[in-house]
């Protein structure tokens, strides 16, 4: 029986935001992928890819969500996790999978600091190269339109579409 959630999507979708919305509202804890890479790896995620690159910072990730073992959680993703199909796999076996279906003028709005911010892509790709080939759809067993909604609206809505019977 699955008893997570994982919320997946570009970044800048609002996985984290929403993601400790929910699981307040659900009553289940919170991990960020993202947090345990640099827990575990003590150094922030720019600093990986600037030293070891985008493949390896996908690699740790990868890594990272292949040793959750958990129950009763919301887990927000980093924006890659969907390169990985072990650890989508491992993900859908866990969890129900939300992606946060965000526009690419809303994403364009909302991240500032595409620089510093540890997105992992190639050198000589852009930010809408990434956008366009970003594979969260095959994945997601629930889809979420996170353009317009406020976070609460949206946090509310995966919690209806989720029943308390999914989570066990």
């Amino acid at each position: 029986m699955k008893t997570n959630i994982t919320l997946i999507g570009m970044p800048g979708a609002g996985k984290s935001t929403i993601g400790i919305i929910l699981a307040k509202h659900m009553s289940l804890g919170f991990v960020d992928t993202d947090i345990l890479i640099q827990i575990n790896r003590q150094q922030p995620l720019q600093k990986i890819l600037d030293e070891t690159g985008y493949l390896n910072l996908r690699q740790i990730e990868e890594e990272e969500i292949l040793r959750l073992n958990i129950d009763h959680q919301v887990i927000a993703t980093g924006g890659s996790a969907v390169y990985s199909d072990k650890a989508m796999n491992h993900l859908k076996s866990i969890s129900t999978v939300v992606f946060l279906d965000v526009t690419f003028d809303e994403i364009c709005r909302r991240i500032h600091n595409f620089d510093t911010r540890g997105i992992a892509c190639a050198e000589n790709q852009t930010f809408e190269d990434l956008f366009a080939e970003r594979l969260h759809r095959r994945y997601a067993d629930i889809t979420i339109d996170g353009s317009h909604a406020h976070q609460e609206q949206i946090a509310e809505s995966i919690a209806h579409l989720v029943s308390a019977d999914n989570l066990g």
